[in-house]
């Protein structure tokens, strides 16, 4: 394993982590290991048997000694931070379990800046911005004001990145991720929530009047610009966002994904949420686009990619 170059994933059983070390084990030189809780991963994620190079360890990024003795059974080059407690739902319903997350970003710090980790790339957040006071919102100056604490751990981890930088030289990216989907993203998320409804002709519900607006970005998007900002070390020390470039309003996603599945389903609207549903987000992709060299997938032929793979949200 001398020329290997060997990668933590933590998270590694979500959504786009799982896809990202799938993606990372279709190199051969790379070893990469998962390590999640399966708090809200899930084992069919994880990327399947025939990556001899992707090892799963079930374990828990907040407790030091738990991960410490990964990092001390594998010299890792690189860490993708991505272990987090996720779901607008969950996270303002359980925030001291979403603020003890901070612990997970200190851990993989203190035991890179000890060990041979060269850099270490970490998932950050839109919801770091809080309700939008720029359009579109750009990584250098717009500015960071939300108070839910999902942001808050996000931007104290974006603290964290700049500081053992500072002090200790350890290189790092943040990705700030906006609204992704595709096929293997759970129910609990609005593109598979409504297709899963919509599948079923049941009645899809909208927070509000659904003029809020969301740009979605395909997975494979997603995965292909991280990537490449691995692998051509590009906006190293520096701040990304991954996200689409069209607002959609989620009223008209709804319909959308009604059309699409040729389904009964009817729109209903329930009471606005008290927080954390902002009005607008709109990321500027500059960044994005320069690591992808191409144009991003259009929404409606992502959903029909998801809607011709259904078995993950049925």
């Amino acid at each position: 394993m001398d020329n290997t170059t060997k990668i933590l994933v933590t998270g590694g059983a979500g959504f786009i982590p799982s896809y990202l070390a799938e993606k990372l084990g279709e190199r051969k030189e790379n070893f990469v290991v998962i390590v999640d809780n399966l708090l809200t991963g899930s084992l069919t994620k994880i990327p399947p048997s025939r990556h001899s190079n992707i090892k799963f360890i079930k374990g828990d990024v907040n407790d030091f000694h738990e991960l410490s003795r990964i990092f001390r059974s594998y010299s890792f080059d690189y860490v993708f931070h991505y272990a987090a407690v996720v779901g607008v739902k969950r996270t303002l319903e359980n925030p001291v379990k979403v603020l003890n997350d901070i612990n997970g970003i200190r851990n993989v710090l203190e035991l890179a800046k000890n060990t041979s980790v060269k850099r270490v790339y970490y998932s950050s957040s839109s919801e770091v911005y809080g309700e939008p006071v720029e359009y579109p919102q750009n990584e250098e100056t717009t500015p960071l004001n939300s108070r839910l604490p999902y942001a808050i751990v996000k931007n104290v981890g974006e603290a964290f990145l700049r500081s053992y930088k500072k002090e200790f030289g350890i290189d790092y990216t943040v990705f700030r991720f906006f609204n992704t989907y595709g096929p293997k993203q759970s129910k609990e998320f609005v593109v598979s929530r409504f297709i899963a409804k919509a599948l079923k002709g049941e009645d899809i519900s909208i927070y509000g009047d659904g003029s809020q607006t969301r740009t979605f970005c395909f997975i494979e998007d997603n995965i292909e610009a991280t990537t490449n900002a691995f692998y051509e070390n590009k906006f190293i020390n520096d701040v990304v966002n991954i996200g689409g470039e069209t607002e959609v309003a989620i009223r008209d996603l709804a319909e959308l994904i009604i059309k699409l599945t040729a389904s009964r389903s009817k729109i209903i609207h329930v009471p606005a949420l008290e927080e954390g549903d902002m009005t607008r987000r709109k990321p500027d992709v500059s960044k994005m686009k320069l690591l992808l060299n191409r144009p991003l997938l259009p929404l409606e032929e992502g959903l029909k990619r998801v809607i011709a793979n259904t078995q993950y949200i049925l």
